[in-house]
Order: C-alpha cells, then structure tokens, then sequence
C-alpha cells in the first residue's frame, strides 16, 4: 500500500478549529464519519468552495465573495443528487461557523453535502445525506505570477455522462489524476480538453483568453463548470465595455492569444505564462484591470459591486 511521504496534509494545512457538523458547530477534530459512508465509496457528494477575508477596513467583520451565488449552486448540485439543501439554511451555517472560528486571515471554506448513509448499494433514492463545512486558512492557491500548464491526456467528463451543472465530488478524479500527471511531468497545472477536443477548463478552474481586446472563454455547453468566480469576471468585463464571447476554443488558440489566465473561488485570477513548450506573452493590460477590479471588490473597497459582499460581524 502506497503511503504518503514527507509532511501530511494535516501539517500542510491550518484547519479552523470548529466545522460545521450534523446541525451545529463543533471542535473540527470531533467532526469525523464512518469509513462506510456512502459518499466515500461512491463519490455522491457536492460541494462548493468560498473564500472569506478579514475587513481591511473593520477588524471585528469578515467578508464573503458572492456567498448568495455560493449557495444557490450548492442547493442546486444537491437537487442533482436527490437531496433538499436549502440556500438559506447554507446561508445560516456558514455565518454560525465563521462566527464560531473569529478567523483573522484570510480563509476557504468548504461546505458539502453527501450522501451520509452506512449502505453498500450505488443509489440516490431512499438513502439519508447530511451537510457539513470545514475551512482551513488559505493565501495564494497558485503563484500570482503566473502558471504552467500541459493539455492533459485525460478528457473532461460530458454532461451526459455526469452532471456537470454541479460541483459533484465524484467527478473530480479526473481532475486529480490531470492535476498529478500535470505536476509529476513538470508542470504546475493541467488544462482538459471535452470529448470534441475544444478547450474546456483546468483541474478546477474556468480559462480566458484575449484576442484582439476581446475576452474569450467556453461557453457552457463545453462542458464546463458554470463557476462563480468566472461569471464575475464576465459581468465585471461587461461593465468595463470590454467585448465578452462565450464560444468553443481550440487549443492552438491558447498558443497565440495575446493574455490567457485560469479563474477560480481558489485560484482568483492567475495568469498562464506557459503551455507546454510555448511562452506566453508576459504583458497581460486585460487581466490586470480585471484582476484589479476583483481584489477591491472582494476587499470591500468597490461601491458598485457591494451587493456582492456580505458582512459578517465577529
């Protein structure tokens, strides 16, 4: 059996002391489930993943990107699997359990929803699921300066096969095994072609490029995930009178675009600097207006997006 060397995951990440679990907040340590649950086996769980940073302007408040959006979506990927996961219920938790933690940094949290049943049979119906939140502290999930990618040999999953519309947790083996083969071949991301070989997205990220002072990235019927952060940057470009196409992209247009950058709740915005044997080019004026716009935003600091931002008070 293949173990893992060197520091463990528990080292390398700074969990919040308290999760969300089983209708209330308890010591994260206390927050465990059975090796036969359900979800564990068959990967019939959702998730969703948020970032919260301190106020920069208020110590005693935390402020949440897009929670509402956040929400809905993990209410709508539970629908997938045959669970009633209301928003409002989201909502409540994730202020419970960012009030019970009072972090000081910036963090992600993890909310999901699973099939929590003790049972053998790969099913949705008759079957019990539950909900938790955990969070660990969380600065840059990838170098702001910029990344390195290769198109990966495994294909992003089709909407037919899963559904794609939600964050469901067994579709990210694939994702994982693009991410390790990315990484032990020298590479720091991976980038997914769907079953049509059009560019779909990275190991957990949405793509754009820049073409001609037009933002581009794969429409949603490329298989990709609808994701949050990207929307944003779509209605922020919008805003800005910069030109938005939402259409298939062909991997050689990655290799001649004049920006490409990955977005994502964990990545941000990150420039891509190279794919492949390819350098990209390092002067990237779009995503750095666009990224601009989206720290002040998330920092609080931007009027006109503040319906984006809930307030949490410590």
């Amino acid at each position: 059996m293949r173990r893992l060397l060197g520091t463990s995951s528990r080292e390398m990440h700074k969990f919040l002391p308290y999760a969300w679990f089983r209708g209330k907040c308890v010591p994260f340590k206390e927050a465990n489930v059975s090796i036969a649950t359900h979800a564990l086996h068959y990967g019939t769980g959702a998730f969703g993943g948020m970032r919260a940073i301190p106020d920069p302007n208020q110590n005693s408040s935390i402020l949440l990107f897009r929670a509402d959006r956040h929400a809905k979506r993990l209410s709508q990927s539970a629908k997938l699997l045959l669970a009633d996961l209301e928003e409002g219920y989201v909502l409540d938790a994730l202020h419970q359990t960012i009030k019970a933690n009072q972090p000081n940094k910036p963090i992600y949290l993890r909310p999901f929803v699973y099939t929590s049943d003790l049972g053998i049979a790969p099913r949705l119906h008759n079957i019990e699921t539950d909900f938790l939140i955990y969070g660990i502290e969380l600065g840059d999930y990838l170098s702001p300066n910029g990344v390195s990618c290769r198109f990966s040999s495994w294909t992003r999953q089709e909407d037919n096969s899963l559904p794609l519309r939600g964050k469901i947790s067994g579709a990210y083996i694939t994702s994982s095994l693009a991410k390790t083969e990315a990484v032990e071949s020298g590479f720091d991301e991976a980038l997914l072609l769907n079953s049509r070989g059009k560019v779909c997205e990275a190991s957990g990220m949405n793509i754009f490029i820049v073409r001609e002072g037009k933002l581009i990235t794969p429409s949603v019927d490329q298989d990709i995930l609808e994701g949050i952060t990207r929307a944003s940057i779509i209605q922020i470009a919008r805003d800005i009178d910069i030109d938005v196409i939402e259409r298939a992209v062909d991997k050689t247009e990655l290799l001649i675009a004049d920006e490409v950058f990955l977005s994502g709740t964990a990545a941000k915005i990150t420039p891509i600097r190279k794919i492949e044997s390819t350098s990209l080019n390092a002067n990237r004026p779009i995503m750095d207006k666009l990224r601009n716009i989206l720290i002040e935003i998330t920092e609080g600091r931007n009027n006109e997006y503040k319906h984006w931002i809930t307030r949490i008070n410590l």
